[in-house]
């Protein structure tokens, strides 16, 4: 296993949209544990394979560091298919270092996806774990946190990303 490198705002791959995962074979599960591992030895409580430059829908998420929750989930094709409730809360992304925002998201996310074994599994998740998904589930789709905020403050960004 190794850690892998993090792609880096802006960097082009970061909004493109991931294809789905059709089989989970030797390499698949290879990279599933790099990914793991990556997360593992970074401050985050989630990583999305577009984040290490592979265009697959894969996810890991595990909030338990920060709040109780299902614990390590390994997701793939992972599809939100109920929300309810709103909330607004502070968002990082390993990708974008040293930025934070106050993002809108759903309080209460139901999804299917498949699990590290390709079993089909159903998640309800709440609260900070909820927000988690949905950021990662968004890296799938080509969206990073700043497509959610206000153009003013993504510009500031930009300019920021520009002079370092």
């Amino acid at each position: 296993m190794a850690e892998l490198h993090i792609l880096k705002y802006p960097d082009s791959l970061l909004q493109k949209v991931s294809d789905e995962v059709t089989e989970i074979d030797q390499e698949v599960t290879a990279f599933i544990n790099d990914l793991v591992e990556t997360m593992r030895g970074s401050t985050c409580v989630g990583i999305a394979a577009p984040q290490v430059g592979r265009l697959q829908r894969i996810i890991v998420v595990d909030v338990t560091p920060k709040n109780p929750g299902h614990g390590e989930l390994v997701l793939i094709n992972p599809e939100i298919t109920a929300r309810s409730g709103k909330r607004k809360g502070r968002e990082g992304c390993l990708s974008i270092p040293g930025f934070i925002a106050n993002i809108k998201r759903s309080k209460k996310i139901e999804l299917s996806a498949l699990d590290r074994h390709g079993k089909p599994v159903e998640i309800e998740a709440r609260g900070f774990e909820a927000v988690a998904l949905q950021h990662e589930i968004d890296h799938l789709d080509g969206t990073l946190f700043l497509d959610h905020i206000t153009d003013m403050k993504r510009d500031l960004l930009r300019r920021e990303t520009v002079t370092d």
